[in-house]
């Protein structure tokens, strides 16, 4: 994608304003996200064509606006999305901000942090800040899998299998409660065991 910066000698280009915030802070306003926004989109000569605004967590993918967003960006509806900041764009983690990220880049539309100069794909530092967030997105893949393997690792070793723990039943329950006439599915329930169980400690006598 031929960087959009070159092009405001010839045309302005057209920008998307998304804008979010929580609705656990009540005192936040959007307009002090949006004002800020126009007054960047004035100075460097940008057409604001839409905006998208969102009240709702950033950790949450199906924000209206925000997949509207989206939608409008595959028609090419504008050529850039301005946001405030990343965390006002998406708190899901790395993974999916590098994934939503590369899905703009897709559809030929650019992104611009106004907080954050760096997240700026206007620029001739695209690909640099690909690459980095391509880089924190496997090494939080690797942490969750660390993670993972260690729970697992954890989980056996305390009598755990896929993260249950391990039921430990009294075969002498089990003989008192068969020697009393109650079913094996019924012992089961008792003792919070299958009735395979109460059949294999039967059997062993």
């Amino acid at each position: 994608m031929a960087h959009l910066g070159a092009m405001t000698g010839q045309k302005a280009v057209r920008v998307a304003l998304y804008s979010r915030v929580s609705t656990k802070d009540k005192g936040q306003d959007v307009r002090n996200q949006t004002d800020q926004l126009h007054e960047f989109c004035e100075r460097q000569g940008w057409q604001i064509v839409q905006e998208f605004m969102d009240k709702a967590s950033g950790k949450r993918d199906d924000r209206i606006q925000f997949q509207a967003m989206f939608e409008a960006a595959s028609r090419r509806e504008f050529d850039a999305v301005l946001f405030w900041s990343l965390d006002r764009f998406t708190r899901e983690g790395t993974l999916p901000t590098l994934q939503y990220l590369q899905r703009l880049d897709s559809y030929g539309v650019a992104y611009r942090s106004y907080t954050e100069s760096w997240l700026d794909s206007l620029g001739p530092f695209r690909d640099v800040v690909l690459a980095l967030l391509a880089t924190l997105a496997k090494q939080e893949r690797v942490r969750l899998s660390e993670r993972v393997t260690a729970g697992l690792a954890r989980a056996r070793k305390e009598g755990r299998v896929g993260g249950r723990p391990k039921v430990v039943v009294s075969a002498s329950k089990i003989h008192k409660l068969a020697g009393q006439g109650v079913s094996a599915v019924e012992i089961g329930k008792r003792l919070g065991c299958s009735r395979m169980t109460v059949a294999r400690r039967l059997a062993d006598g």
